[in-house]
């Protein structure tokens, strides 16, 4: 069934996760026999039929109009990340033969960009959350990338299997949460892509808060936040979080992580700058193909 399935299952999943009052339904008395709302009453809040909504949810029917897919996700209280969801998994079902996906490359502007703000950690995360890029910076504050095996460098693996990643963020759990939730919408766009789906399997595999999430559906996609961090070296830490999509490649985002100016994070990432600063160039791929060696040469830095 493909991508088709995917889409019932997130359905499915969204489905359950609503109470009869979310609805506006009369509330009923006793356990359900299933979490949320019964696919009737779903038909019922998308003004569609029953037997209609079930064959969305079974895939087998993966071309509703829009005004039925908006119907639903108005019946499911899908936000617009959801919705953007929703239609990435209807859009991109999985076809009979795709080119394989182009390598991800960053322009030498862009690792111009990373070097001039050197006072600020940046990142260049491309499909599947992979770090393409950084300022030295960056990995001072997160995790030193570079140093690591080529299929190692992705921001949620990271996350999830390494535990000082765990002692690094005061709220761990809803931002890993939310970064399963950024994977997922990459799996969304990209169904075919063979290095995400090893990467699922692979941390269903190692990570039980993984297995968790991913079977709760949630997506992310947010342009900014803020984070709270223990660093090993200058302690708390509350900055700012902007990803910025660059237009040239909609699979690539520039996550620039601030300070206010004056503030007690903005006097600690100064200090921390300081550590190593003689190889504060921005660093990157030596290679410009999804296929990396292990070998961990994968990342290089420019001489001063």
């Amino acid at each position: 069934m493909g991508q088709s399935a995917e889409f019932g299952k997130f359905l499915k999943a969204m489905r359950s996760r609503l109470k009869p009052e979310d609805g506006g339904l009369p509330g009923t008395s006793g356990v359900r026999r299933v979490p949320g709302l019964r696919r009737e009453e779903i038909a019922r809040l998308a003004d569609v039929s029953t037997d209609y909504y079930t064959r969305l949810e079974q895939g087998r029917n993966i071309h509703p109009s829009r005004a039925v897919l908006d119907s639903v996700a108005r019946a499911l209280r899908l936000d617009s990340s959801e919705q953007a969801h929703m239609m990435d998994l209807l859009e991109n079902c999985a076809k009979s033969q795709r080119p394989p996906l182009p390598a991800q490359s960053v322009r030498p502007a862009l690792k111009q960009l990373l070097d001039a703000v050197g006072s600020v950690p940046a990142l260049v995360l491309g499909r599947r959350t992979d770090v393409l890029a950084g300022n030295h910076l960056a990995f001072l504050l997160l995790a030193d990338f570079p140093s690591m095996p080529a299929a190692e460098r992705n921001l949620t693996r990271w996350m999830m299997l390494d535990p000082r990643a765990k002692e690094l963020f005061r709220d761990w759990n809803s931002v890993a949460a939310e970064a399963v939730g950024t994977l997922r919408v990459d799996i969304g766009r990209h169904p075919d892509d063979a290095q995400a789906n090893q990467l699922v399997g692979e941390l269903a595999v190692q990570s039980e808060n993984f297995r968790l999430w991913w079977a709760g559906h949630r997506v992310a996609r947010r342009s900014a936040g803020s984070l709270r961090l223990h660093h090993p070296v200058v302690g708390d830490l509350e900055l700012n979080v902007e990803n910025l999509t660059l237009p040239d490649d909609p699979d690539q985002v520039l996550r620039v992580f601030s300070a206010k100016p004056g503030s007690p994070t903005a006097d600690s990432l100064t200090l921390l700058g300081s550590f190593g600063a003689e190889a504060a160039t921005a660093w990157e791929p030596t290679q410009t193909t999804d296929n990396t060696d292990a070998s961990g040469a994968g990342f290089l830095t420019d001489s001063a």
